[in-house]
């Protein structure tokens, strides 16, 4: 039984004191009308008219139940239109999370410009490399720079994550420019503590096939940042995203080395729980996320003056 309906159809009924002027009011016919005042009844254990051939009255427990339904079906149409309102109205508070080095360079840019747009947002950023468990942390979107592992969760392509080897000019021009793979094997070269295998880099090469290579080095951080300062002060080579390093290619502070050699593409995600549709401040932040990043991301621009990695 559909209470809330009835309970509509109840008052009504009550209003008007007779069944086929309420059912033509409600568009029903008057046997639906019957039916769930009838239904009513039995879930209440009582009656709420009394009947005769020529009228109805209520009884007084209709009489009491009427006195409260506009009440009840007022605080539930209310209540019906605040969750409504979720989808379409940009309130309340959004729980984000993304990967240190790239939430500080490029998603908090673009959390303070969406800020500015909904005063009406408030936005809690965790920034962290681990992967999160989105649901059961209560996050409303994450981050996540990887191939999508997660099933149960909605993903949406935001950006490329490109992967190449850079060297700081002082380092290459101690140390000489490596040209293929096998040449890494006489050079420092800076290790990301997170990889799947932190003393193997998974490059392909020109023909697209994989030539992944053992790497030796005096570094190894499961922070980014701390890699690339190093690779600044020319202590070796790295293997790192092009968004943390694309202004440094761009600067000349760091070169692109064998440039025809790069690991796989990686992709960026926007990962949220399933459910019918996200609510207005998610979709909209999302959208937002790729539609700056559509096209050639900002941190890729530099290869419009040296050519794309080819992967």
């Amino acid at each position: 039984m559909d209470r809330f309906r009835s309970l509509e159809i109840f008052a009504k009924s009550a209003e008007r004191l007779n069944f086929a002027a309420a059912a033509r009011d409600l568009n029903l016919t008057r046997a639906m009308v019957s039916k769930h005042i009838g239904d009513l009844e039995a879930h209440l254990g009582t009656r709420l008219f009394q009947r005769t051939t020529r009228r109805v009255n209520l009884t007084e427990a209709g009489r009491a139940l009427a006195a409260r339904a506009a009440a009840l079906i007022e605080g539930l149409n209310e209540t019906e239109d605040a969750v409504r309102e979720l989808h379409t109205v940009l309130t309340g508070k959004l729980r984000v999370n993304a990967p240190v080095s790239f939430g500080t360079a490029h998603l908090t840019p673009l959390i303070a410009r969406f800020l500015g747009d909904h005063p009406g947002v408030d936005i809690e950023l965790t920034l962290n490399d681990r992967k999160v468990d989105l649901v059961e942390e209560g996050y409303d979107v994450v981050v996540r720079i990887a191939a999508p592992a997660d099933s149960n969760l909605i993903a949406r392509r935001l950006a490329p994550a490109r992967l190449v080897v850079v060297a700081a000019p002082g380092y290459l021009k101690t140390h000489g420019m490596p040209k293929t793979p096998s040449d890494l094997k006489r050079h420092n070269c800076l290790g990301y503590a997170y990889a799947a295998r932190r003393d193997e880099w998974p490059l392909v090469g020109p023909d697209g096939k994989p030539a992944p290579v053992r790497i030796k080095g005096s570094m190894i951080s499961n922070n980014g940042d701390a890699l690339r300062l190093a690779a600044l002060e020319g202590l070796g080579l790295l293997l790192q995203p092009t968004f943390s390093i694309g202004d440094d290619l761009a600067a000349g502070r760091l070169v692109h080395v064998m440039r025809d050699y790069a690991a796989p593409e990686l992709t960026v995600h926007a990962l949220y729980a399933p459910g019918a549709a996200p609510n207005a401040k998610l979709r909209a932040f999302i959208d937002l996320l790729a539609k700056s990043w559509s096209g050639t991301p900002p941190w890729d621009r530099w290869m419009k003056r040296t050519g794309r990695p080819r992967v």
